[in-house]
């Protein structure tokens, strides 16, 4: 083999890995907040109609729900071949006080996992520490319900307090089966080397955000768009860092959210089947 040959072979790789697995796809309906909360029915259709299989609720808007009316959504997403892949919540879902409201909405919405995606606000370490204990004491009662719980991180996460990063203080503290739901968009908008991290953490990546970023558009940009290395990022997600599945989410956008989260999906098929970096 030449030089050249076996440059060509590294290089393809990671693509070839990405395009190896079958991780089921979702979409982040906080995305599509405003139609939601208007017309749930309607905004799930078309997200069917666009192609997605999965989706990924959002807090407070699904915690606010009963039973009755959480059945009527999971009716909905029966009909449209839908399924809640997974929930976003605030550490309530964690906690005596919410936790039983969030395994039965989760159970009855047919959610797999429970992901913390907003916190209250900590000082020093020690108080990220403390939501650590929450998340250890929540992951026991949800993995006991056959849940899964993971963390989605922001960019807080990712700068270091009294010399330590929220997220790596997170994952050390809490139990090898609590997750992470990386969001690749606000690692990468702090810097970090999201492969690097992920190669770090064998076996906590429980899911990604497939959220791009530039320096000039930020957030503003569709997936595959940005700065993020996505073959590199999905083969080390998917193979060391154990993911389970993926989201897409579009933050912002210069076309309407519908249209975003359709080209998003488009752009991702793209990808895998090697048409883009």
């Amino acid at each position: 083999m030449s030089r050249r040959e076996l440059i060509a072979g590294m290089l393809a790789a990671p693509l070839a890995l990405a395009q190896g697995k079958n991780l089921p796809v979702g979409l982040q309906l906080f995305t599509l907040r405003n139609e939601l909360e208007k017309d749930v029915p309607g905004t799930l259709q078309r997200v069917a109609q666009i192609g997605y299989r999965q989706v990924e609720f959002y807090v407070p808007f699904y915690f606010t729900w009963t039973a009755a009316f959480a059945r009527d959504v999971r009716k909905s997403l029966d009909d449209l071949g839908l399924k809640c892949i997974s929930t976003h919540n605030t550490m309530e879902a964690f906690q005596p006080e919410g936790i039983n409201k969030a395994i039965e909405l989760n159970q009855i919405l047919g959610s797999r996992y429970v992901v913390s995606a907003r916190r209250p606000q900590v000082s020093g370490i020690d108080g990220w520490k403390g939501i650590a204990e929450t998340l250890n004491k929540g992951n026991e009662v949800l993995r006991a319900s056959g849940l899964k719980a993971a963390y989605h991180s922001t960019v807080l996460e990712w700068k270091p307090v009294d010399g330590q990063r929220p997220i790596d203080v997170l994952l050390q503290n809490t139990d090898k089966s609590f997750g992470h739901q990386l969001d690749v968009g606000t690692c990468l908008a702090t810097g970090t080397d999201a492969v690097g991290w992920i190669n770090q953490n064998p076996g906590r990546i429980l899911s990604l955000h497939l959220k791009d970023w530039s320096p000039e558009k930020e957030y503003g940009v569709l997936f595959s768009q940005g700065t993020a290395p996505w073959p590199r990022i999905l083969a080390a997600a998917e193979g060391k860092g154990g993911a389970e599945f993926l989201v897409i989410e579009q933050e912002n956008s210069v076309e309407p959210p519908m249209e975003a989260v359709r080209k998003d999906l488009e752009l991702y098929r793209n990808l895998r089947q090697g048409g883009a970096r």
